[in-house]
């Protein structure tokens, strides 16, 4: 690498890790960015100066010293800027509009047939629609909008914007994100919304000291997005992680999955309520008359019926494989079950902890999302930081 270009990173990372620093332990002294960082204090003292200038960071009060004058101290400048976040989801939308410290100052919610119906049918303008209004949302005063980022259901080619093929919207080869670029005249980053979500789990949520982690999403669908040194591993094919394709057994080799995957079909939300509805048809039990959703089956094996917990038990044994084949491939600090499967049941996780226990040589943490439906629009505040700024995630690890 040229030297100039060296230099650049160089410069570029020392900048990103005061930055991170001080989002995540404000206030702090020049003096002691400086010794945490073991960056020179010129370089730190310059660095601040900048992120000052840029309204990043702002001065706060001071620190009294035993000798000498009182120390300057500098904290984020989180609420100096606002990002639209907006989470297509499996059924619904999400939108937020957050500053950089993950504050929800305004957040709208509904469903993809509501978006169709605002305008005429049209699913991409209602889209815009939903966007309209959430930058015309108040603000705090002389707070700009940075930018907007959009977590998309399917596989999504980066930094394009491209959004080859996402069956719960019929979208393939949409360049979503030149298209909304265009629209609103403003940064936008468009990416798949489970690596989004795990962005955002990393960046604000129960991955926040990791360096490396997974999170799979249980919805609709099921999708894991996976983070190494801070950032999101894509693949070649920019499809890593689309773990719906995972196949739980060899009887499943030899066929075509054009939509939902193999693990899809048995263990996500919707695969859950198929295959209770079917093995109530094939043992003669009449359908009940609620709605059979995940939710149901999981309340109803915690209420002993036998049926769904045969359902439940299955399901969690389709997991556990799932999970030991990405911990003896990836080997995360940490993988993270998000998603609306994960609050139907308070002991879901400990079952699948039990099942993977002593399995593996090395076993990650096992923990739930902290940020639930937020995760993909907090994602959003970090991918936008770093297409608006020269910004390289800097993970300080505890």
């Amino acid at each position: 690498m040229p030297r100039n270009g060296t230099a650049g990173l160089l410069r570029s990372i020392n900048r990103s890790a005061v930055l991170e620093l001080l989002r995540e332990n404000s206030p702090l002294s020049r003096s002691q960015i400086s010794k945490e960082l073991n960056i020179s204090l010129p370089t730190t003292m310059r660095i601040v100066d900048s992120l000052i200038d840029e309204r990043l960071v702002r001065e706060t009060g001071t620190m009294g010293l035993t000798k000498g004058r009182p120390a300057a101290l500098v904290e984020f400048n989180g609420s100096a800027f606002a990002i639209v976040g907006v989470d297509l989801g499996g059924t619904k939308i999400y939108g937020t509009v957050a500053d950089l410290q993950g504050n929800v100052q305004h957040s709208l919610y509904r469903t993809h047939k509501e978006i169709q119906e605002t305008v005429g049918g049209n699913y991409l303008d209602g889209l815009c629609h939903f966007i309209e209004r959430l930058l015309e949302a108040p603000r705090p005063a002389g707070q700009e909008i940075r930018g907007i980022g959009v977590g998309a259901p399917g596989i999504t080619i980066a930094p394009e914007g491209i959004v080859t093929w996402a069956p719960s919207l019929n979208w393939r080869d949409l360049p979503l994100q030149e298209i909304l670029t265009q629209r609103f005249n403003l940064p936008v980053m468009v990416e798949n919304d489970v690596n989004l979500a795990a962005l955002g789990e990393c960046g604000f949520g129960v991955g926040k000291h990791t360096s490396s982690m997974v999170l799979i999403t249980l919805g609709t669908g099921i999708g894991a997005g996976i983070i190494i040194g801070g950032e999101i591993y894509r693949g070649h094919h920019q499809a890593a992680g689309e773990i719906g394709y995972i196949l739980p057994s060899i009887r499943y080799l030899g066929r075509q999955y054009k939509g939902f995957g193999a693990l899809e079909m048995l263990a996500s939300g919707t695969g859950i309520a198929d295959r209770a509805r079917l093995l109530l048809e094939e043992s003669g039990i009449p359908l009940p008359a609620e709605q059979i959703d995940s939710r149901y089956v999981f309340a109803q094996a915690e209420q002993g019926v036998v049926w769904a917990q045969q359902v439940i038990h299955e399901t969690i044994d389709y997991l556990a494989l799932a999970i030991i084949n990405i911990s003896t491939t990836l080997d995360p600090e940490m993988i993270v079950l998000g998603g609306g499967v994960t609050n139907s049941s308070k002991t879901f996780i400990e079952h699948i902890r039990e099942r993977v226990a002593g399995v593996t040589p090395f076993v990650p943490q096992l923990m739930l999302s902290e940020l639930g439906r937020e995760a993909a629009v907090m994602g959003a505040i970090m991918q936008v930081m770093k297409a608006t700024d020269d910004y390289i995630v800097v993970k300080q690890l505890t």
